[in-house]
This record gives C-alpha cells, sequence and structure tokens, in this order.
C-alpha cells in the first residue's frame, strides 16, 4: 500500500518533541515524496530581520508581520517564499502544493523572479530562512514516536497574524483531546 502524501498538511509539535528547533512549532509540509523524503516550513518562528533588509524587491507583496520567518534548520541562509494566490490559474513563478483541495492556492514563489509578475494576485506572501527536512521514512518514525500531530491546514494558517499564538490556535481549533494539549504549560515542572 503506497504512503499517502502530506503535501499540504501540518505538523504540530506535541509536548514530547525536545528539539529546540521545534518546540512549539507548527509546519506546513510543501514538499512530500514518499520513499525520497519531505520539506517544510516552520510557520510560527517569526525573526526581527525585515523582508526589505534582504529581498528588498519582494516587501511590498509580503503580509505582516513583514519580517522573514525561520523556516527550519536546514539552509538557514536560503530563502524561500510562500503565497496565497487569487483565481484558478497559476501565475508565473508560483507552484501550488497541490496537497489537498483546500490547501490548493497556497504555493511556492520563485524568489529568483520578479515580484511584478505576481502584483495583483497575490493575497499574503511570507518568506522564510531555511526550511525543515527530512529523509525518506525518517519524519513517519518521529510521527510514530509522538512528536507530531499530523492535522489538517487551512490557507489562512500560513499567513497567521499572530505568528506566536499559531500553535494553540491549530490545536484549540481541533477540538477534543487536542484542544487541551493546547493549553499545556512551558513547564510542566512549575505547575
Amino acid at each position: 500500500m503506497a504512503e499517502a502524501s502530506l503535501t499540504g498538511k501540518l505538523l504540530a509539535a506535541t509536548p514530547l518533541l525536545g528539539d529546540p528547533n521545534f518546540r512549539r512549532t507548527v509546519v506546513l509540509i510543501v514538499e512530500d515524496e514518499p520513499g525520497e523524503g519531505t520539506l517544510g516550513v516552520v510557520l510560527n518562528r517569526p525573526t526581527e530581520v525585515a523582508v526589505s533588509e534582504v529581498l528588498e524587491s519582494w516587501q511590498y507583496l509580503v503580509s505582516g508581520p513583514s519580517v522573514v520567518f525561520r523556516g527550519g534548520p536546514v539552509s538557514p541562509n536560503s530563502a524561500l517564499a510562500l503565497a496565497r494566490v487569487r483565481g484558478e490559474d497559476a501565475p508565473p513563478g508560483w507552484r501550488s502544493l497541490e496537497g489537498s483541495p483546500l490547501m490548493s492556492r497556497i504555493g511556492l514563489v520563485d524568489l529568483g523572479g520578479s515580484p511584478d509578475t505576481l502584483l495583483g494576485e497575490v493575497v499574503a506572501l511570507r518568506v522564510f530562512a531555511g526550511y525543515a527536512g527530512w529523509g525518506a521514512g525518517q519524519l513517519q518514525a518521529e510521527i510514530d514516536e509522538g512528536a507530531w500531530y499530523v492535522l489538517g491546514g487551512e490557507p489562512a494558517d500560513a499567513f497567521f497574524a499572530e505568528p506566536e499564538r499559531l500553535w494553540p490556535a491549530v490545536l484549540r481549533r481541533q477540538g477534543g483531546d487536542l484542544a487541551l494539549v493546547a493549553t499545556y504549560p512551558d513547564d510542566p515542572a512549575l505547575n
């Protein structure tokens, strides 16, 4: 039986995940090729670096906060961008995630191209430094160990206006036990 692609899904870190790179993070899977590997971006780690400082020509398309986000620990000196676009066509320089119909208007942007090709097409855009990456089978092993919750995403998640509130918001909307996890204390020993 072939594994289903996780592209377009969210990974929410469980309280058991000890890696400081991913503590209380929400990761959007942007590429998942079963048998090859998985690539995602952390959606809720804004930096203090303004997009205008590193990609000046793109600053006018960026959604607030207008800063670069720490997309993950892999290739932190490289950048990628996600954009939500209007309509049904694929504008030049944009590639849909195609993971789920709900997330199909979110995609990767070619930052080497001109932002002018996306004027009037972009509803929201975020720039990420680095990404999260897993080799074949590695992410599934982490999921099986209880490090991640695999959740359906909503288009607004990738551009959440208050990124520091994304982790509890995503968990809370799941209801049940996951809504309770959203209130899990930073340090349970202090409880």
